[in-house]
């Protein structure tokens, strides 16, 4: 079985290449679909040279969007989705979200940064369901209406789906994986301000009905 490989991103130009990379060898893998979500530096280019195949948005829609964006434009049954932002991504870790779905042992797998580092990894802890590193099957994100409408709030959307329909989930621990922050990439102010708009999203998606799309 083949997997459909897509990494939302917005202006992370200096890692999306390493995360394209990284993935590009495993066999498993069939395509690669980046999402640039409005970014306005070179991540549409970096990724391209990097071997995925590049959507370019015009405007910023968010990352439930671009994850759906990314969705509709691929052809498998098992989608992987991964975040720009990875540091230390192997396939190792790809193996280990694909193994529980790609064997029917899951129909969602969530991966857990393990070993990275500590600032990352709590947050996982404290809520591994905001995890953006997921193997999910097809089904799942096509039968949960206005997904590309949640924003940041989209991993709580695709937690709270499976469990309220009784899908399997598996946590997965990806060891030595983490990625750079918000506060790293902006600057301590617009990094905190970027963060409590990301945690907004996230609580609105808390709140919000979230019926079969059929």
């Amino acid at each position: 079985m083949k997997v459909s490989a897509v990494i939302p991103a917005y202006n992370e130009a200096k890692t999306v290449g390493d995360v394209v990379r990284a993935i590009k060898p495993i066999e498993l893998i069939d395509e690669i679909i980046v999402v640039s979500d409005g970014s306005w530096d070179d991540t549409p280019a970096v990724a391209q040279a990097a071997g995925a195949k590049v959507i370019a948005l015009q405007e910023n829609i968010g990352k439930g969007g671009a994850m759906m964006v990314g969705v509709r434009e691929s052809k498998h049954d098992v989608i992987l989705f991964l975040d720009a932002d990875l540091i230390g991504l192997e396939a190792q870790h790809v193996y280990k979200l694909l193994e529980p779905v790609l064997f029917d042992q899951a129909d969602m797998a969530v991966g857990i940064f393990e070993g990275g580092r500590a600032v990352t990894e709590l947050a996982q802890i404290v809520a591994p369901f905001l995890s953006g590193q997921r193997a999910v099957k097809r089904f799942i994100m096509e039968a949960i209406a206005r997904l590309d409408l949640t924003r940041f709030g989209v991993e709580v959307a695709l937690t709270r789906y499976v469990h309220e329909h009784g899908l399997r989930v598996e946590e997965v621990y990806l060891q030595d994986l983490t990625h750079v922050m918000k506060e790293e990439k902006l600057g301590l102010v617009k990094g905190f301000m970027a963060r409590m708009k990301m945690y907004w999203e996230i609580a609105k998606s808390v709140s919000c009905d979230f019926e079969d799309s059929k």
